[in-house]
C-alpha cells in the first residue's frame, strides 16, 4: 500500500510526534492552518470516516478518549476544534482516517 500516513505510522517517513501508543499516532501537520495543528491517525489503515465499522471503531473511540489529553499537553486550555474530512469534496487529501486538532487562537465560526 502506498499510503503516506501508513508510512509515517511505520516510521518510514519522519514526523514531529506529539503522542504515540500502540494504536494511534499524533503529529504536527506540515501545512498548519492554526498556531497549533496536529493530526491524529490510527496506525491501522482506515480510508476515511466512511471506513469505520463495528470491527475497527474501538480505535476511533480510543482516538477521541486521547484527544483531550493531547490538547492539554499542547496547552489548548481555551478550546480547540476537531475536524475529519471525508472524501475529495470535503477536502480529504490523504485517504487514511485522520482527525485535525486545531487551536492556539480564537477560530472563526464561518464554515466554507
Amino acid at each position: 500500500m502506498d499510503c503516506l500516513f501508513c508510512k509515517i505510522a511505520a516510521g518510514e517517513i519522519p514526523s514531529k510526534t506529539v503522542y504515540e501508543d500502540a494504536e494511534i499516532l499524533a503529529f504536527y501537520d506540515i501545512e498548519p492552518q492554526a498556531p497549533v495543528h496536529v493530526l491524529v491517525i490510527p496506525k491501522e489503515h482506515i480510508p476515511s470516516v466512511d471506513g469505520i465499522t463495528a470491527e475497527n471503531s474501538e480505535v476511533v473511540a480510543h482516538i477521541f478518549e486521547t484527544i483531550p489529553k493531547i490538547a492539554a499537553k499542547l496547552g489548548l486550555s481555551g478550546g480547540y476544534r476537531v475536524i475529519s474530512n471525508c472524501g475529495a469534496d470535503a477536502g480529504q487529501t490523504v485517504p487514511h482516517l485522520h482527525f485535525h486538532i486545531l487551536g492556539g487562537k480564537p477560530l472563526s465560526l464561518h464554515m466554507a
